[in-house]
Formats: C-alpha cells, sequence, structure tokens
C-alpha cells in the first residue's frame, strides 16, 4: 500500500458527480420524537467517473490509471472541480512541539455563521501563498506539497498566517475491479467507477 503523487486524469474528473458524504445515525422511538447521531466529525468524498468518460483515448487513460494503481491498493491525487481552491485561510501550527511547521486548512461558513474546518493535505504545487500579517511572503519559508505543511525558517508567531492555494483530494478506487462493455465500435461503458476520499 502507497499513495502515489499523481493527479487523476483532470479531463475525466472534471465530468464527475460526486461531493461530501457524512455518516448519520438516525434511532426513531415509539414517541416519533427522532433522534440524529453525528457519527463522523468530518465527511468522506464520493465521486463516481463512469459517466465522465466521453471516448476511447479517455478510457485508456482511466484503464491505465486503474492498473497501475492495482485498484484500491494505492491512492492518488483527485481534483474536485466543485471544491479545489482557498483563498485568505488562516494556518494553524500543525504540532505544538513543532512551531515552525504550520497547516494548511479550509474553513466554510455558512450565512448564519456556522463553521467546518477541513484540513488540506494536498496542495497543488506551485499554487501556495503565504502571507504574515496580510503581507506576502517571498522566503523565509517552504512549502511540503504531499502533506500541507508550510515550513518557516523562524516562528512567526504571533503574527497571524494566512494562505491562497488550489488542493487535490487524496483518493483511492473503491474497488478493486473495473468491468466494462464493449457495445459497439465507437461505444463502451461500465456501470459504476466509483472513487473514494482516504482519511486519515
Amino acid at each position: 500500500m502507497a499513495f502515489h503523487e499523481i493527479q487523476f486524469p483532470a479531463d475525466i474528473s472534471y465530468g464527475c458527480t460526486g461531493g461530501p458524504q457524512f455518516l448519520t445515525g438516525i434511532v426513531t422511538p415509539t414517541d416519533w420524537a427522532e433522534q440524529r447521531v453525528q457519527q463522523w466529525e468530518q465527511p468522506r468524498r464520493k465521486y463516481n467517473v463512469s459517466q465522465a468518460v466521453k471516448n476511447y483515448a479517455q478510457y485508456g487513460a482511466l484503464l491505465a490509471f486503474f492498473m497501475n494503481r492495482a485498484g484500491r491498493a494505492h491512492g492518488f491525487r483527485f481534483k474536485d472541480w466543485l471544491d479545489y481552491t482557498a483563498f485568505g485561510q488562516l494556518c494553524i501550527v500543525a504540532n505544538p512541539e513543532y512551531p515552525l511547521v504550520y497547516q494548511l486548512q479550509k474553513k466554510y461558513t455558512d450565512a448564519a455563521g456556522y463553521s467546518s474546518i477541513r484540513t488540506i493535505k494536498k496542495p497543488v504545487a506551485g499554487t501556495v501563498t503565504v502571507y504574515k500579517d496580510h503581507i506576502l511572503m517571498t522566503d523565509a519559508y517552504t512549502v511540503d506539497y504531499t502533506k500541507g505543511h508550510i515550513l518557516f525558517a523562524a516562528d512567526p508567531a504571533p503574527a497571524v498566517i494566512t494562505a491562497d492555494f488550489e488542493f487535490d483530494v487524496p483518493c483511492r478506487f473503491a474497488s478493486d475491479e473495473m468491468p466494462s462493455s464493449m457495445d459497439t465500435d465507437a461505444c463502451f461503458s461500465w456501470n459504476s467507477v466509483e472513487i473514494v476520499e482516504i482519511k486519515g
């Protein structure tokens, strides 16, 4: 099992369906007072790319990608075209024992003021711009694009660190199978090719 730092073909992910999925337990007692238990604090994203393949060349690219990930065995990067950018996002110390290392994250806030925080572990190379107290930094840090970490040469505290960036979702195939059929010389199909986010 490994994670391959390669992005799933972006021209195929562009036409996929999917997004975040929570897990909620619902119990309805005899008095019908429904009770809900949120079992996942953070969602897991799931995508289906079976309808996104538009020609034989894309099918070939998908097949090669599937073969080289050995089905579910190896992870990869996936671009969610509906949610892949972040601007002015607050960065936090990743571990109090290492104050020079900050973690990228994205905050989702609705009109009522409720917020949720998403840890970003797979920023896209070359897209991270860092600000110290809203002033652009041009040096004194490096970015670990495999973990979403900003590594500073000197402790920036108590300054506020923010960042703009693009990011991928760490994913794997949901199945070790990719059954397909050739319906005509120019038409092929399959029921489902699902991709799921790797958590943890």
